[in-house]
């Protein structure tokens, strides 16, 4: 039998996008510029593959650390650790509001 323990198993739900949101995101998505100290969502775009982060930190809140190449390194708080995930853009929105 085949095995079954992919990255994007379990996503079913978590990776779809409803009829309206289907297709490419505009550009304005693309090129927002995030600066080290700014909050962001993890908010993964299933159509983009690359630099998208594990499954497990959708909608987190985390902190921009650095800038490495076209992606952004952010600190985030999973349970009581902090952890380190590379993520781009496309899978970034900026945090309004909130704690």
């Amino acid at each position: 039998m085949a095995q079954t323990g992919g990255v994007r198993r379990k996503t079913r739900a978590a990776f779809s996008k409803s009829i309206r949101e289907r297709g490419i995101k505009p550009l304005s998505y693309l090129l927002v510029k995030y600066s080290p100290g700014e909050k962001v969502v993890i908010d993964i775009d299933p159509s983009a593959h690359n630099g998208m982060p594990f499954r497990r930190f959708q909608g987190k809140v985390g902190v921009i650390k650095e800038v490495r190449g076209r992606a952004y390194v952010l600190e985030i708080i999973d349970g009581d650790k902090k952890k380190l995930v590379i993520s781009r853009p496309e899978h970034l929105k900026p945090f309004r509001g909130g704690r």
